[in-house]
């Protein structure tokens, strides 16, 4: 009985078998590799956003990799949001960069910033709680104050909604979620938030929004956790449907 073949030792999944020497393609090159490499281009931008890709005849030889690794890196991108395949036309970037926050702000609309914020402002509350000391929490207070002391004006309600929220980030103690939050407050200067602050800031929504910042203060300031996560959710799931019968 003949000996087994040692090459039907080697695995059959894509992702670790080296390519045949008899192809001419490099051994050792596997679909992660050439994926990763891809990836690296598009994202310095080697292939700007819409370009298309190169045919996979010649991805293949420029990497060299057989055609079927270089569909399965396409698949692979493709999940990852940075191209997009249409049949019979080719493989296009999709990846846009974003050259600075001003562009990010003329993007992004007023319900996408409250969709952030209500994906990280809870746990802030959180961190708040956990780490404000006596001094941040006056600062939150003051702010609060500031809400308050704005007599039905929108800008002026505005403008203490921003530092109330700010004062939040502050008192979270964190760094990053600090800067997370600056860079939303940016998003809420751009001129498409000040368009819908005029329809969506009429003097009854400004006296709902400050009994919420009432009551959420109380309880930061109470160490309350439970009753502080409950009320900013409510808060910005109410701006939120705001946003939408506004809008």
């Amino acid at each position: 009985m003949k000996a087994a073949d040692s090459s039907n030792l080697v695995s059959s999944d894509p992702e670790t078998r080296p390519e045949r020497k008899s192809s001419g393609h490099r051994v050792g090159v596997t679909t992660s590799n050439v994926a990763a490499q891809l990836r690296r281009s598009i994202l310095e931008g080697d292939y700007a956003y819409e370009e298309r890709l190169p045919a996979e005849r010649n991805l293949a030889e420029e990497y060299g990799v057989s055609r079927g690794t270089i569909r399965s890196v396409l698949q692979i991108l493709e999940q990852q949001h940075l191209v997009t395949r249409q049949v019979g036309s080719g493989t296009y970037v999709t990846h846009r960069e974003i050259a600075n926050q001003q562009e990010i702000s003329s993007i992004t609309s007023p319900l996408e910033m409250n969709e952030v914020r209500i994906a990280i402002e809870p746990h802030m509350v959180r961190l708040a709680i956990a780490n404000a000391s006596a001094r941040e929490l006056d600062e939150l207070r003051e702010a609060l104050r500031q809400c308050e002391d704005c007599g039905g004006d929108p800008e002026k309600f505005a403008r203490g909604d921003a530092a109330f929220h700010m004062a939040l980030a502050h008192c979270s103690r964190n760094k990053l979620m600090y800067w997370l939050y600056e860079r939303i407050s940016e998003v809420r200067r751009h001129s498409q938030w000040r368009t819908m602050k005029s329809k969506l800031l009429t003097p009854d929504r400004i006296d709902y929004y400050n009994s919420q910042h009432r009551k959420l203060y109380e309880a930061i300031a109470a160490r309350d956790t439970s009753s502080a996560v409950k009320l900013i959710k409510q808060h910005l799931y109410g701006v939120h449907d705001d946003l939408l019968e506004t809008d």
